[in-house]
């Protein structure tokens, strides 16, 4: 799974709801815009933005925003180029952070990363800092309710696809790939009638670090602020939490 997903059902909420909402909505346009900028306006022909499309109208993004996003990605309507950065630094303790960016002014955005770092006991890096421990893969996620396969077969269809692993928790079964099979082994699973509720190309950590008590509430603290900042699309890191404070979060 990917690192943010190490701690994604047990993130802290802040803020009202409505800040958590707009915020919600801005990261969900910038979703969109950037994969109809890289693939087109089409969701039958991208499957990037099918997803993002799905994520966006499940959290009621009004349909106007979303027309509105496609047009400026496909440069139908003028408005705000956004562009693609990853920043990467350190956590408390030492933890590898890397975050996928989505801005339009790349200068305000590095200053108030860096902000929220220093500020967290941690301190943003340079390009390539840690970016060695991390493994860029795929990932296609499939719930098992309603799957018509069980994990032996799933597991076979996924390797003679060209897949490199599956994974199995509790409700869902995750088909890891390579980045360059990402595509093959997607439209494999799809033409075999596979419904998959999510697709993305992500960063998983190689190693982990276990954090615990202060240091755990800190690692927590920075990654629930880095969530929050408009211009951060998502937060990968290298840290597990400790059995005693996962049950107790």
């Amino acid at each position: 799974m990917s690192g943010h997903s190490k701690w994604h059902n047990i993130q802290r909420r802040k803020g009202k709801q409505d800040a958590v909402r707009g915020q919600l909505f801005t990261k969900l346009s910038r979703d969109v815009y950037r994969a109809a900028k890289e693939g087109g306006g089409n969701p039958e022909t991208n499957f990037r933005l099918k997803v993002a499309l799905e994520r966006a109208k499940q959290s009621n993004l009004p349909a106007d925003n979303i027309a509105r996003t496609i047009a400026k990605a496909t440069g139908t309507m003028p408005g705000v180029t956004y562009e693609e950065i990853i920043y990467e630094g350190y956590g408390p303790g030492g933890i590898a952070v890397m975050l996928d960016i989505v801005t339009d002014n790349r200068n305000r955005t590095a200053a108030d990363i860096r902000h929220i770092f220093s500020k967290r006991g941690g301190n943003l890096g340079e390009s390539g800092c840690v970016a060695w421990m991390f493994k860029r893969v795929g990932e296609l996620t499939i719930a098992k309710d309603g799957c018509p396969l069980d994990a032996d077969d799933l597991m076979m269809l996924a390797l003679e696809a060209g897949a490199e692993d599956v994974k199995e928790t509790d409700e869902e079964f995750v088909v890891v790939t390579e980045p360059e099979t990402f595509t093959q082994v997607r439209d494999a699973l799809e033409q075999s009638k596979l419904t998959l509720s999510d697709a993305e190309i992500t960063y998983e950590p190689q190693t982990t670090m276990t954090v615990s008590g202060e240091q755990a509430d800190a690692v927590l603290d920075l990654i629930d602020a880095l969530e929050a900042h408009d211009d951060v699309q998502d937060v990968y890191a290298n840290f597990e939490l400790s059995e005693d404070e996962a049950r107790e979060s």
